[in-house]
């Protein structure tokens, strides 16, 4: 049963009816951080994340090319912290310099192939409760031209352990049909 066919199932999905469970509301808590790409800095706003995380980082990208990111998310592994990152697979087919870096330093990769594009833009820090408990997420990607020549949008919130919660859940039924990749380019 792929990743839709399991919510449906979940949620009890009728011909023509919407899911129950299509949203989840939370009242409002933590801190938030909007940046707004290319006028200010969303990978420095990630950077920093990243250099604040303790025990995991948990990455959903539909394109990764970015160095900084990329070796930001090395040296959070280096110093201890988990990290792992599912990627959109037709767009991370031959791989790229910045996923192909993580993957030679040991970061555990995986391949999203059950949607017909995985579009996710969103970055976990130490989602646990009683942690930072932080989602980043909009429609900025992960790349040098969200960063530079788009026009993006990026939300952090920090310490709304709910939120994060429900965050980790969706992106560990997305892991839970991933492939794991082990190289460059990926086996069809």
């Amino acid at each position: 049963m792929n990743a839709r066919a399991a919510l449906f199932a979940l949620c009890g999905f009728m011909a023509g009816i919407a899911p129950a469970c299509a949203a989840s509301h939370f009242a409002g808590a933590g801190e938030i951080t909007a940046v707004f790409a290319p006028q200010e800095d969303p990978q420095a706003a990630l950077v920093e994340l990243i250099a604040q995380a303790r025990s995991r980082i948990a990455v959903q990208a539909y394109v990764f090319t970015s160095k900084p990111l990329a070796e930001a998310l090395i040296a959070a592994q280096r110093r201890g912290v988990a990290v792992e990152v599912l990627l959109d697979a037709k767009m991370h087919q031959r791989g790229n310099a910045a996923v192909q870096r993580l993957l030679d330093e040991g970061v555990a990769l995986y391949a999203v192939s059950s949607f017909a594009t995985a579009h996710d833009k969103v970055m976990l820090v130490d989602a646990a409760a009683g942690e930072l408990c932080a989602v980043a997420t909009g429609s900025y990607n992960f790349t040098w031209s969200a960063q530079h020549r788009n026009a993006e949008n990026l939300l952090i919130v920090r310490h709304h352990c709910e939120l994060a919660a429900r965050y980790a859940e969706n992106w560990q039924a997305k892991a839970r049909e991933a492939v794991r990749i082990g190289r460059f380019p990926l086996a069809k």
